[in-house]
């Protein structure tokens, strides 16, 4: 049990637990087309033990049980994605009727339960007809998202209690882009540059659009780290310097100033689109809430390879699972840094969690968990208008291109049987939660 009082919170803090759509579904029948996900995982090499989000959690038949978990875990909501093929197969054009009546469905059970609905319109299932048409390389993505973000918020909005465009944009563009970790798999800086711009002016035009269809309560979700360097050296502190520039500033300063971090306008310069500084009004329209999901710290050292600026280096803390330094510090020193540096908007904590080993008794998660939510009320003693916080995840689920092999749930699902079982941690925030109202 954690060590504190739901009260310490007030009143209006929001608890959630969060999902994405291709991680948890499943049901890829029923009229949804495909993702570059399905294609990427089906491509050799990619993913840890070839696995795919074919099945999944299966989410998509069982859903009733899921939202039965979160409402008996004494939650407020839920942040789940809509997957934008199972909506529009081909990206753009017709509409899936089956797909529009799952997330009726969905939506509709949260509402019956009392379970506020958070969505996210985009959680990297990129149309793989899009991806055809060069995806977030190309500009037109802008007004495919924005017709997407229109249809959204004409079935849905009314039942939404807040909508994020985009998860992750470093992820959707440096990760999958620069790194290849992820789908597409590229790996070219100019692929990068261009989805690195085109995906943040894709938001600020569905910001747009939502506003346009009357969506409330809008937002974006980063990822964020606490950029350290790797020693006192001025190599290091320059390298974390420019990591900071590349996996923070770039999304923060472009959201919410509109402006680029120099250090990579620079690095970037020939491979931007070009008079991309006409986009930036749109970039960072004005918001309602920011979203941050935090995971970890990152250790910079000046890069010894040709062409690559910086290079990450292994922590000495303990680490989760996934191999990822566990550094609740790092959460609120983030928090407090974008309140008092970029915005007074409220925050919300969208993802913060742990890989764990296999099995329903979980203490380094519970301590995990117990020790990030002291994070967050440091930063609201700090000044930090922190208005929730989303554990991350609900259900074990298919982590990308780690496969089924990492667990993040509260809940531990048996892929074989779909049997969900809370664990320890899941326990902990249901003796919190339940604790006050």
């Amino acid at each position: 049990m954690f060590s504190f009082d739901r009260r310490d919170f007030g009143s209006d803090f929001t608890f959630g637990v969060a999902t994405a759509a291709y991680q948890i579904e499943g049901g890829q029948g029923d009229g949804r087309g495909t993702s570059i996900w399905d294609t990427f995982a089906a491509t050799p090499g990619n993913v840890h033990n070839g696995d795919t989000g074919l099945h999944a959690c299966n989410h998509y038949e069982l859903w009733p049980q899921d939202l039965d978990l979160i409402r008996d875990g004494g939650f407020d909501a839920y942040r789940f994605s809509f997957a934008w093929p199972r909506l529009i197969p081909e990206g753009t054009g017709t509409v899936n009727q089956a797909g529009i009546d799952f997330y009726d469905r969905l939506i509709d059970g949260m509402l019956e339960r009392g379970i506020k609905p958070y969505a996210t319109l985009y959680h990297w299932d990129l149309p793989s007809t899009l991806q055809d048409r060069g995806g977030w390389m190309n500009r037109d993505i802008a007004s495919w998202f924005a017709d997407y973000a229109t249809l959204v918020a004409q079935r849905f909005g009314d039942r939404l209690e807040a909508t994020a465009t985009i998860n992750e944009p470093w992820c959707v563009a440096f990760l999958s882009h620069y790194l290849g970790v992820h789908a597409p798999g590229y790996r070219d800086l100019r692929a990068a540059a261009r989805a690195m711009h085109h995906v943040l002016f894709a938001h600020g035009t569905a910001i747009d659009a939502l506003r346009a269809s009357g969506a409330k309560n809008l937002g974006i979700v980063l990822n964020l780290e606490k950029s350290v360097p790797a020693s006192d050296s001025d190599a290091d502190k320059s390298a974390a310097n420019f990591g900071d520039a590349v996996f923070n500033r770039w999304y923060l300063g472009g959201v919410l100033k509109g402006q680029y971090p120099t250090e990579m306008t620079d690095w970037l310069a020939p491979y931007l689109p070009a008079n991309y500084q006409d986009d930036m009004a749109v970039v960072s329209r004005p918001l309602d809430w920011l979203g941050i999901n935090y995971y970890t710290r990152g250790l910079y050292t000046a890069s010894t390879q040709p062409g690559r600026p910086v290079e990450q280096v292994p922590g000495p803390l303990e680490k989760t699972d996934i191999g990822w330094e566990i550094y609740p510090q790092g959460l609120t020193d983030l928090l407090v840094r974008v309140s008092n540096d970029y915005t007074k908007l409220p925050i919300y904590v969208t993802e913060n969690g742990m890989a764990e080993v296999e099995g329903d008794n979980d203490p380094r998660r519970t301590k995990y968990y117990e020790d990030h939510l002291k994070a967050v009320l440091a930063a609201r003693e700090a000044g930090a208008d922190v208005r929730g916080y989303f554990a991350w995840s609900l259900l074990d689920n298919y982590e990308w291109a780690e496969g089924y092999n990492k667990r993040f749930g509260l809940v531990h699902v048996d892929y074989e049987t779909q049997k969900r079982t809370p664990k320890s941690s899941y326990r902990a925030f249901q003796g919190l939660l339940h604790n006050a109202r």
